[in-house]
């Protein structure tokens, strides 16, 4: 893919993301392209339908996904530190619009070609880290990869089931969370 053209895609999945939030997953197809910046021929040859963008959706969300942990296992001093700076970052109420409006529309609709195989990768990957920081005695041994999924799907995907005041601080009670997820924590 060009480089105007894989811009041009993240442009529409994001503009698709924000105004799917505001209007629904209904929302005209005309709206997403203005948003995005581009003409509506751009998204319609790009997408030719609202099916194919919200797979396209799907996938990049995966995609960013697996970027983001890998940048946290570059960036970070250890697994658990690693780990912590990605659920941080994935929590994050700014980027969670694009996983709450994909966690709003039929599982299938979602899943494009690459969807499967770029989520399978992130998930190896991600467990890979989170048994490394309990090899490494950081984070608790009773922990599981599908707690620390189940952390993430509720402040990404679904964050207007959380009570006002956790959606008013998200990155404070997730950080409680972990916390609560280190080795050391009390356990009961």
């Amino acid at each position: 893919m060009r480089a105007d053209a894989r811009r041009n895609l993240g442009k529409i999945v994001e503009a698709a993301a924000a105004v799917m939030a505001e209007r629904g997953p209904a929302a005209p197809m005309e709206l997403i392209a203005r948003r995005a910046g581009v003409g509506v021929g751009t998204l319609y040859r790009r997408f030719p339908d609202r099916a194919a963008l919200l797979a396209a959706m799907g996938e990049h969300y995966v995609h960013s996904l697996g970027e983001a942990l890998d940048r946290a296992v570059a960036e970070e001093r250890d697994a658990w530190s690693a780990l912590r700076a990605f659920v941080l970052w994935a929590g994050d109420s700014g980027r969670g619009v694009l996983a709450a409006v994909l966690a709003g529309v039929p599982e299938e609709a979602t899943v494009g070609p690459g969807f499967e195989e770029t989520r399978q990768r992130w998930l190896e990957r991600f467990t890979a880290l989170v048994r490394q920081a309990q090899a490494d005695g950081r984070m608790r041994a009773d922990v599981g990869v599908d707690d620390v999924v189940a952390l993430l799907n509720l402040f990404a995907c679904h964050p207007g089931s959380l009570p006002a005041h956790v959606a008013a601080r998200p990155t404070w009670f997730l950080g409680l969370m972990l916390d609560g997820m280190a080795a050391g924590a009390a356990q009961g």
